[in-house]
């Protein structure tokens, strides 16, 4: 009989003379659909991944239990405890964690992604949408990536719900900038189970457009979403004193550019939604998402309306003293816009699961004489990539997401 084999079975090389494992190693992708030879294989020694021709002195030893293979067969979500041993994604499994990705936010909720999975290989591709660029308002599309990184933290952290350990690699190929990154399902999660802890706020994160309490965020949570950050390689920082009032100011005169600016009106018109808007809700910003208008306060609020007056939209009183803090990073390069989408999401999970709501001030970052002038010249990083209000205020409002066929393709 031919040897056959699963992905996450164990291939075991034995000793010719005295029988003894003289190595082994996961299989971690199958080149035929029948499960027969070659296998790409993770030995145990070295953590490499080979292409394997079995020989005689090798078998295959399967891995798995039974609630592990139940739930291959269903696609029937739960613990990670429970689904250590499952060696392959059902469609359901895989469409269940696309959606949990875009539920990451993004700039105009344009959602710039689309996601592909391969069968064979275990992996998720997460590729650039351009149906959702932004071309005045983001015209490096470093937006675009900051929300791609997002959706790719969101999927780092679905998966390791669903009880696996994922490699991401992002911008794998020089000569494909679109493919933003790979995530491989390697193995089964082990007893660290970071992000999966985070799991709980993914589909409650909404960010929010509604006053937030003039309260102070207790120094454990600072440090908590300093500590989320950091785990990206990015730079965190509250903004005070007089550097608060700077970024403030520099957050209204982005503010009022963009309501004089016919190329980033173009792009806010094409994605926010009217009441009686007749275009599929699948998309944008809609009309009762916008929030209340600001009477007073300093919190550098987005007018979604640009500048328009809309019919028993109301007003509201904001806080005087915002709290705002900024993601940094040592350079700016595509992956830095990445790896800030992921510190960005991974800050937002953690505030929320902390009680705190935000939403994003990123008015000046559309101006690249304004972004510079951001950092704070004594302590911060060379490159702000992100500003973000938080407090303890009403949660946000939900937005609509595409459908996951729209943004999803399974491959073999």
């Amino acid at each position: 009989m031919s040897m056959r084999a699963h992905v996450g079975d164990q291939l075991i090389v034995e000793s010719p003379t005295s029988g003894a494992t003289k190595r082994d190693g996961e299989i971690v992708g199958l080149h035929h659909d029948d499960g027969t030879p070659p296998y790409d294989v993770r030995w145990s020694d070295t953590d490499q991944i080979t292409l394997v021709f079995p020989g005689p002195d090798a078998h295959i030893h399967p891995i798995g239990d039974e609630p592990g293979r139940r739930w291959e067969e269903t696609g029937h979500r739960g613990s990670a405890t429970t689904h250590r041993g499952a060696r392959s994604l059902s469609e359901a499994v895989v469409m269940s964690l696309v959606e949990d990705a875009t539920a990451a936010p993004s700039m105009h909720n344009a959602q710039p992604w689309r996601f592909q999975y391969s069968r064979r290989s275990r992996v998720f591709r997460l590729r650039a949408d351009l149906r959702g660029a932004l071309p005045h308002t983001d015209p490096e599309l470093r937006a675009l990536h900051i929300a791609c990184g997002a959706a790719l933290m969101n999927l780092r952290v679905a998966v390791a719900h669903e009880g696996w350990e994922a490699q991401t690699r992002p911008l794998p190929d020089p000569a494909d900038p679109m493919l933003l990154a790979s995530v491989t399902l390697t193995r089964p999660l082990g007893d660290e189970a970071d992000p999966a802890a985070l799991y709980p706020a993914v589909r409650t994160r909404h960010t929010s457009r509604y006053p937030f309490a003039e309260t102070e965020i207790p120094p454990s949570v600072r440090t908590a979403l300093v500590d989320a950050a950091d785990r990206e390689q990015v730079s965190l920082s509250f903004a005070s004193d007089w550097h608060l009032r700077s970024v403030v100011d520099l957050a209204l005169e982005g503010e009022a550019r963009n309501l004089t600016d016919a190329g980033v009106a173009a792009d806010l018109a094409r994605f926010t939604r009217a009441t009686d808007d007749a275009r599929p809700a699948t998309e944008g910003v809609p009309e009762y998402a916008f929030g209340p208008r600001r009477r007073v306060g300093n919190a550098p609020m987005r007018d979604f309306a640009g500048g328009k007056s809309i019919p028993g939209r109301p007003t509201a009183d904001f806080e005087t003293f915002p709290h705002l803090v900024l993601l940094s990073t040592s350079r700016n390069r595509p992956v830095d816009w990445l790896r800030t989408g992921q510190a960005v999401e991974r800050l937002l999970l953690r505030a929320t699961l902390e009680g705190l709501s935000a939403s994003f001030v990123t008015q000046a970052l559309e101006w690249q004489d304004l972004r510079w002038p951001l950092r704070d010249p004594m302590s911060g990083m060379a490159y702000v990539q992100m500003v973000l209000r938080l407090g303890y205020g009403p949660p946000g409002t939900q937005t609509p997401r595409r459908p996951v066929h729209d943004v999803l393709d399974i491959e073999p």
